[in-house]
């Protein structure tokens, strides 16, 4: 039978495949719309490959520790409703006891099968993204909203001093552990941004090298972990909570 444009421009709206393979289904199923579906979920791994224009801006996080390893499991998919999904769930939280059992590779290798095989059922794009780290002090964090969370190790344990840095770390997003680690191609953008403010300003010249030495010391201060002000007591910076004790990494993910 002859497929219209019509016909194929909504399947394509309801799918999100390519238009020649909307077509190639509707002519298999012979312009039936719900068994053409069904034949591209079928064929799930052609169909995920012809998807990269939407988008997967919802999913979840999942971290695990054990002994001396955490992991972080950042799964994405297109909605909330795939993100509650108990088998995508399950994938996660399967994804972190691999990682930390048999490694990083081997647990993604078998979470993109999985992810997969549930794309066939549920139509989403769906990825994952694993991080490991591995030291004494460890602690994680995830917000109750399951989309952003944290893994860090301190260099002396400290079982609630770690927790509580990683809930600030969840909560503050610092992009970088010390102020001089900011990149320098950060800083170099935000001082061109405060120079054209402060000309717009109407500052004095003379005076813009100076204003702008505070506020890159500012800035970095803000972007960096230790010299952040804690979010459980103002009074105090990351650096002095610790008393002593210090942060050899962490990872922050949010969906």
């Amino acid at each position: 039978m002859s497929i219209t444009a019509s016909q194929v421009k909504a399947l394509r709206d309801r799918t999100g495949v390519s238009m020649m393979g909307c077509k190639s289904a509707l002519e298999e199923s012979g312009g039936d719309e719900e068994k053409a579906i069904e034949i591209l979920r079928k064929k799930g791994e052609a169909k995920a490959a012809t998807k990269a224009d939407r988008e997967t801006k919802e999913g979840l996080i999942a971290t695990k520790i054990e002994g001396n390893k955490a992991v972080i499991v950042t799964q994405y998919c297109e909605t909330d409703f795939v993100a509650k999904n108990e088998e995508f769930v399950a994938i996660a939280n399967k994804a972190a006891e691999t990682a930390i059992s048999s490694g990083i590779d081997t647990a993604k290798a078998e979470a993109d099968t999985s992810l997969k095989e549930l794309f066939t059922k549920l139509g989403e794009n769906m990825s994952i993204e694993i991080d490991l780290v591995e030291g004494e002090g460890l602690a994680d964090y995830v917000h109750t909203n399951g989309k952003v969370g944290t893994i860090v190790n301190l260099a002396s344990p400290d079982a609630d001093k770690a927790r509580d840095v990683a809930m600030h770390i969840t909560a503050m997003n610092p992009i970088v552990l010390k102020p001089e680690d900011l990149p320098e191609d950060v800083v170099i953008k935000e001082r061109e941004i405060w120079k054209e403010q402060l000309l717009n300003e109407g500052k004095p010249a003379e005076m813009l090298d100076k204003i702008m030495i505070g506020k890159e010391k500012k800035f970095r201060e803000e972007s960096a972990l230790i010299k952040q002000s804690f979010v459980k007591d103002s009074e105090k910076t990351i650096e002095e909570y610790l008393e002593g004790n210090s942060i050899t990494t962490f990872v922050r993910k949010g969906i």
